[in-house]
């Protein structure tokens, strides 16, 4: 007799990208929603853009904590490299 291991396997899939999606959507160090997870074979994908390399850091740290048993890999770009060379003043 054989016997199927799926339970102890993690989550499924769909749990894990939707708390993704809320973990960087609610998180108020992260409150990002343009970060989009999809499935790639064993692994979940996250690809989007945000505004500095340390943000995308801080998500992939942020994941990677709270999922550290799922393999992520990061397409996340990176919108603008630099700091404005003017500050905005907001009235």
């Amino acid at each position: 007799m054989t016997h199927h291991r799926d339970s102890g396997a993690g989550p499924p899939d769909e749990y894990v990208e939707a708390e993704i999606h809320r973990l960087l959507a609610e998180d108020p160090a992260v409150a990002e929603q343009g970060i989009t997870v999809v499935r790639r074979e064993r692994a979940l994908m996250l690809y989007g853009e945000v505004e500095s390399p340390h943000r995308r850091e801080e998500i992939l740290r942020r994941v990677a904590e709270r999922f550290p048993d799922v393999p992520i890999t990061s397409d996340i770009g990176v919108i603008r490299t630099q700091a404005p060379t003017q500050i905005e003043q907001l009235p």
